[in-house]
């Protein structure tokens, strides 16, 4: 009776992940971003940046080189002990269009990140603004252009993507999967109308959209959220876009070691808890969905029990979700290993798991 039962959850789990992966993620694999051939705003470009002075050391000219008739880069400096201040100073003299804010010190009450972002976005004089890290790099010099497209019909924010570059090792391999299903879930739900995040690796959004969201306001004090819950947040009054085109994205370079990813994964799952209680159910259907497939799949296994049915469930699951990946993928030229994308699935789940413990257990998260 109590394999029986198993088995009917498992087919449950099968059912949840092909509602979300026909409902949300093959309609988005059709989207096409809109057309560029509209108006063209001038805009602001916004890094916050902490002792990051190789990065903005090739950051920083590709910026500056784009091509966009109207913008400006503003680089806040945030308490920077490497000779950031020195290259910043230089560069501001040779580029009209550049402009630095220094951070010398952070107020007690506030996070440092959101503190910089913030006096970023006051000291921009246009109104709409496009944020990336340092560690970030545009995929192409159309990247303001493309991302500027997105603002059609009313909308005040524009959800972009970034993926991390291709380098050796499976947990490279690993990263980008993570990314790459991260992606495809809050794309196809803004597609949907129903944005819950995004990420500031590459974010658009207006001033008016900022101010009336009060800001970072309401999670001043939290480590992280810059970008997700602050969408968390301005989606209540204002429209989302995402745009997808591979010249409109950023390439990030990830963490090589697993101990950094972790940290870095559990910093981003600690700002989770936060979000509305509507996006926390359907994100954690999806996930609890995964994991329960694979532990009960396990256990079903060692039982011989019902094996006919058990190996249609995982068939149909893996037939009919893992293509649809792979053309979510395709859509957003971020191509996946799918020789090895079983074994990133079921490593991905289990490692959502022991990070969701882990983040219990252990509360205290920093950015710099």
């Amino acid at each position: 009776m109590i394999l029986t039962i198993l088995l009917v959850l498992l087919g449950l789990c099968v059912l949840v992940q092909l509602y979300f992966s026909f409902y949300y993620f093959l309609p988005f694999t059709k989207y096409n971003d809109p057309e560029t051939g509209g108006q063209q705003r001038p805009v602001s470009v916004i890094v916050a940046a902490h002792d990051e002075l190789e990065n903005l050391m090739e950051l920083l000219p590709q910026l500056v080189d784009q091509e966009y008739p109207e913008f400006e880069v503003v680089v806040v400096n945030d308490r920077s002990e490497d000779d950031t201040e020195f290259y910043l100073y230089e560069l501001e003299r040779q580029y009209s269009n550049l402009k630095v804010v220094t951070i010398k010190k952070t107020p007690d009450y506030l996070n440092s990140k959101k503190y910089a972002v913030a006096l970023g976005i006051r000291a921009s004089k246009y109104e709409h603004l496009l944020f990336t890290d340092a560690d970030c790099r545009p995929c192409s010099r159309h990247w303001i252009y493309k991302m500027q497209s997105g603002y059609t019909g009313g909308v005040e924010i524009v959800l972009g993507y970034s993926p991390y570059i291709k380098i050796k090792g499976f947990l490279n391999h690993l990263i980008r999967f993570e990314t790459l299903l991260t992606g495809i879930q809050y794309l196809s739900h803004a597609y949907k109308g129903h944005a819950y995040m995004g990420v500031g690796r590459n974010l658009s959004y207006t001033k008016a959209c900022f101010f009336r969201s009060k800001g970072f306001a309401s999670h001043i004090k939290t480590v992280g959220g810059d970008d997700d819950l602050f969408i968390r947040d301005a989606v209540r009054n204002s429209k989302a876009n995402i745009v997808i085109n591979k010249e409109g994205q950023t390439s990030s370079i990830p963490k090589k070691t697993f101990r950094e990813w972790l940290i870095q994964k559990r910093r981003h799952m600690s700002v989770g808890r936060q979000y509305k209680a509507a996006d926390k159910r359907k994100i954690g259907a999806f996930v609890a969905s995964n994991v329960l497939f694979y532990v009960l799949s396990i256990i079903l296994l060692f039982t011989n029990v019902q094996l006919a049915i058990l190996g249609a469930l995982i068939g149909v699951r893996y037939l009919m979700v893992f293509p649809v990946y792979v053309r979510a993928s395709h859509r957003l030229d971020d191509k996946l290993s799918i020789p090895l994308l079983p074994v990133l699935d079921i490593v991905y789940f289990f490692n959502y798991l022991f990070l969701g413990v882990s983040v219990l257990m252990y509360k205290k998260f920093r950015w710099k």
